[in-house]
């Protein structure tokens, strides 16, 4: 689907950041037909989520499996088509070329798109000094960008505040997945690149990745409809 053609209620990826399967299926219910995107990350892969895949796509949703695979070629191409046959929607990857090569060559044959993270939205340049790296931030993210572009993965995960670089680099041809978003007035937690959802799809964001801001609001079905109000008026 070319990112033109997405409708605002799609575009919003509801992150079930939630300790078990119980709490994610109650939130589903809660979010019912207002939500038709989620993300399973570590918390819930690791507490039996992965059986909410196959369920939910059943049910006519998408899902962003979201483990950031990096390991040798032939362990993360095995997990790639193991997440391929339960009919996910997105998987990251880390913006590693051997990783994204291998995971880019197990999805063929599948509706399954991968995406490259390519710098934590958790880091800045002083966390990138401290792991070792000599590039900023924004230098990181072009050259892992244009690696990834090289190599045919589908999207990347970035913050929103290198939505409006990527789309001078890598074009049209390739989705942008954003976390770090905090509608107006809520807590930014442990984001440190962050940006609003309006903002956001403005800089050129695809699909926008909110977890607490939904799953911890008194009435989650609202707040979800909020800012999918709020991607419809930015798109004009």
């Amino acid at each position: 689907m070319q990112p033109s053609t997405i409708a605002p209620r799609d575009r919003l990826i509801v992150a079930l950041d939630l300790p078990g399967t119980a709490p994610a299926e109650a939130m589903i219910a809660r979010l019912g037909d207002s939500v038709t995107f989620y993300k399973i990350g570590y918390q819930l892969a690791y507490a039996g989520g992965l059986s909410l895949v196959r369920q939910l796509t059943e049910n006519g949703k998408k899902v962003f499996v979201d483990l950031k695979l990096h390991d040798i070629s032939n362990t993360v191409a095995r997990g790639v088509e193991s997440l391929a046959a339960l009919g996910a929607t997105f998987l990251t990857v880390h913006a590693y070329p051997q990783t994204m090569k291998a995971a880019v060559e197990a999805r063929a044959g599948s509706d399954l798109k991968i995406l490259a993270v390519t710098v934590l939205t958790s880091y800045d340049d002083a966390d990138l000094q401290a792991a070792g790296y000599r590039l900023s931030v924004s230098d990181l993210v072009e050259a892992r960008a244009r690696q990834a572009q090289a190599l045919g993965v589908d999207g990347l995960v970035c913050s929103p505040e290198e939505a409006v670089a990527l789309r001078q680099i890598v074009g049209r041809s390739m989705s942008l997945v954003t976390p770090g978003i905090r509608p107006a007035g809520t807590p930014s937690g442990d984001q440190k690149r962050i940006m609003t959802p309006q903002r956001a799809i403005a800089a050129g964001a695809d699909y926008l990745v909110v977890g607490r801001p939904v799953v911890e609001a008194a009435d989650p079905k609202a707040a979800a409809e909020a800012i999918q109000a709020e991607i419809a008026q930015a798109l004009g």
